[in-house]
């Protein structure tokens, strides 16, 4: 039966494997459920926030020493788009430290070895060098719309490397690109660029608008993965054995946010026209992420755009049959 690395399970059996994923209904959280499972992983732990509360200190530290899981992922976090980011700038730098810090000092209280923290390629510089490299990280100032959460993710890669030379743990940060894919949200006032366009043209074309509004310029360049991939990327480090470090997850290519639109329009049928926002903040000029260290270990995107949105917009037009779409 095939095992994982002895550095973070012991040569356990998959289906031995005790394995904690913090925030797993979320659409990050559920894709790496997923792949887990796919891959022959059966002893995962979940917990919703109902029953498990990971602002809440004492509640996090007591489940860790209860549940000791051989590996956690820590995808649970408080997420948005230009918006939500800039309208709710406490709420995002207080929640995501509370669970960061929880998760991880409960993990090392507990004795958990293997950790991988998700942090977000919006924390790189914002006039940073493109593609980015993990070493242009801090190198200087941030995108001021996102800067709290920024600096809250870039706190939980301190927290790892920190742990692990005070304490020899085996804690890894991934950096994802702009995500998307089942379980998304479609909420206008909190969603990020694809979904709400998505929703857009979808409401546009069945309303039977002319133009579809866009935010900013239409210019910035960002590149879009598949929920799915970076999962499987995840799932691929922690089956390598990688014990520390931060590893960009991306495709390497970008499109710029009017040529996403374009695809989104293509792929929901919407024929009208573009009307740009220029009042709109843009954020960052660009963010293509350099996926070398990745790609060394063997590990490369399979989903394409297309046909990764094509897939995203069933699913909405699907949870909107079932009254589930938010």
């Amino acid at each position: 039966m095939a095992t994982v690395p002895s550095t973070i399970t012991s040569n356990l059996p998959r289906t031995e494997v005790r394995i904690f994923v913090a925030g797993h209904l979320g659409m990050v959280g559920s894709a790496l459920t997923r792949r887990l499972r796919a891959k022959g992983y059966r002893n995962l732990i979940t917990r919703t926030r109902q029953e498990l509360d990971l602002l809440d200190q004492s509640a996090t530290f007591r489940f860790m020493r209860e549940e000791r899981p051989d590996y956690v992922f820590l995808a649970a976090a408080k997420v948005g788009g230009i918006q939500a980011n800039n309208l709710y700038r406490a709420n995002f730098i207080y929640e995501n430290l509370a669970v960061e810090c929880n998760v991880i000092h409960g993990a090392f209280s507990a004795g958990v070895r293997g950790l991988m923290f998700l942090g977000s390629s919006c924390i790189y510089p914002r006039d940073c060098p493109q593609p980015m490299r993990e070493e242009y990280l801090l190198s200087g100032p941030l995108e001021p719309t996102n800067e709290p959460y920024a600096i809250a993710k870039i706190a939980g890669i301190k927290l790892c490397e920190s742990y692990n030379r005070q304490h020899g743990t085996h804690y890894v940060s991934v950096l994802p690109t702009n995500l998307y894919g089942p379980n998304e949200h479609y909420d206008l006032e909190t969603s990020h660029v694809l979904p709400a366009l998505l929703r857009k043209a979808h409401e546009a074309r069945e309303r039977g608008d002319s133009t579809l509004p866009i935010w900013g310029t239409g210019k910035p360049r960002r590149e879009f993965m598949h929920v799915d991939d970076m999962a499987d990327a995840c799932v691929h480090l922690m089956e390598q054995g990688i014990e520390d470090g931060l590893y960009n997850i991306g495709l390497g290519t970008d499109v710029t946010i009017r040529e996403l639109a374009e695809t989104i329009m293509d792929v929901v049928g919407f024929g009208g026209e573009l009307a740009f926002d220029v009042t709109k903040p843009d954020g960052m000029p660009r963010k293509l992420l350099d996926t070398s260290k990745l790609a060394a270990l063997g590990w490369k995107a399979h989903i394409p755009l297309r046909e990764g949105i094509a897939a995203t917009y069933d699913a909405y037009c699907q949870a909107l049959e079932s009254g589930c779409a938010t």
